[in-house]
Order: structure tokens, then sequence, then C-alpha cells
């Protein structure tokens, strides 16, 4: 079951992409919150389902990309970006020196919109709290912001077109938006924008990494001087 939603693998160093500091989490926390999406029938998705996709990749990946939703192959299988949008999506990795075990994928609504149509607001709130806890486990320094609806998560009412390949500061993680990989095979003239983000997102990663290196260690009080009678 829990392999369905992570790959529990160590992150390679690929040949162009510096991998951050790691962090320690526990399986435990992935396979409870698996449980939960696919069981959740909190909005009207999940009278027409196959399979809930919660989302896989690795356990302590830096990189978190979020897309929209499931299409057919993924409300199939329960794996996201498993379709030509995922072959994409694994093409662009590749060319940078990244396989899907390296990141986190995910998407802002778990569960298949019928006919593929956008998701209502009604069922990007209903998903909300379990993207939330994803961000919160995975606790990424990067997140991929797939599309304008992954995007307005973050920054609300700022169009895709216009924020496409400039990070931004979200608390304490870089957000980088860019066109969905679909949008590139529906419209084959962003396909040039798609591969330009992707090719800057290793000199993102290294300033998140030089700039994680560089944070001062916190300061600690000086020891209590003891008297002879503590």
């Amino acid at each position: 079951m829990a392999q369905r939603f992570l790959y529990v693998a160590r992150l390679r160093q690929g040949p162009n992409i510096p991998i951050l500091q790691r962090k320690r989490l526990t399986l435990s926390e992935y396979i409870e919150l698996y449980q939960q999406i696919t069981g959740c029938t909190a909005c009207g998705l999940s009278e027409g389902r196959t399979n809930a996709v919660p989302g896989e990749g690795s356990q302590d990946a830096d990189i978190m990309f979020i897309g929209e939703a499931p299409g057919y192959y993924e409300d199939r299988d329960g794996r996201p970006f498993i379709g030509q949008a995922g072959k994409l999506l694994d093409e662009m990795l590749a060319k940078i020196g990244l396989d899907r075990k390296d990141v986190y994928v995910t998407n802002m609504v778990k569960c298949r919109p019928p006919k593929n149509r956008d998701p209502l607001l009604e069922e990007l709130s209903s998903c909300a709290p379990y993207l939330d806890k994803q961000i919160e486990i995975i606790s990424p320094r990067v997140i991929v912001c797939l599309g304008r609806f992954s995007f307005s998560k973050f920054f609300p009412g700022e169009a895709i077109s216009k924020a496409r390949g400039k990070p931004r500061d979200w608390r304490n993680i870089k957000i980088y938006p860019m066109y969905h990989p679909a949008a590139g095979l529906h419209n084959p003239g962003l396909k040039p924008a798609i591969e330009k983000d992707f090719r800057n997102l290793p000199a993102l990663i290294e300033q998140v990494n030089q700039a994680t290196q560089s944070e001062p260690a916190p300061e600690q009080a000086p020891p209590k001087q003891l008297s002879m009678f503590e």
C-alpha cells in the first residue's frame, strides 16, 4: 500500500543538481495520510473515482511538484503523472539530472474530475488539508507549481503566464511557478517556455542550497554558573 504512495529511496546525486540537506522523517506519517486520502468522501469526486491519487516520490524530497488533478491513467492506477503529461515531466527531469524518485509529486485534488474538467472550488477546499499536510510532512525547500491552480494556492489572483519562471518566497519555501506539462501538449508553442523553466531549476536549487548552508547557527545561552550550594 505505502509503495504506491511514495518511493522510499535514497536521493542520488544528479549530474547537474546539488542535493540539499536531508531531513529525517517517519514512514508512519505517510501511511496514515495515504489511508486518509484513499478513504476520503469529503466531496462528490469520490463517487466517480476508481482510485484516489495521494502522490508519490522520495520521502525526504527537497523538491515538490504540485499539479492540478489526476487524469484517466492516474485514476486507473492510483499514481500521479503517468499519462502523456507525466512522460513529459519525466523527460524534463531527466534533462536536469533527476528522476521521479528524487522528487515528490502530487496534485491539488486527489480524485479525477469528470471528463477532466477543472476542479471546483469546493473540491479544492476539500483536498486542501491533505495537501497542507503533505507539505508539512515532506517539508520541501522548493515547490514547483505546475499550472495556475497550483500557483493560485500560494499566490491567488496572479496569472501563471506572467509569474512563470520567477521564484517567490512563501514562508520558508521557494515557490517556482511554471506551465503544466499538459499545457505544452495541448499548445506546442508553450513547450519552449516549459523547457526553459526546467533548465533554470538547478540554479534555483543551488541558490537555496547556498542560502541554507550560510544560515547562522542559532545562538545558545551561555551555561549557567553553578554555585557550591546548587
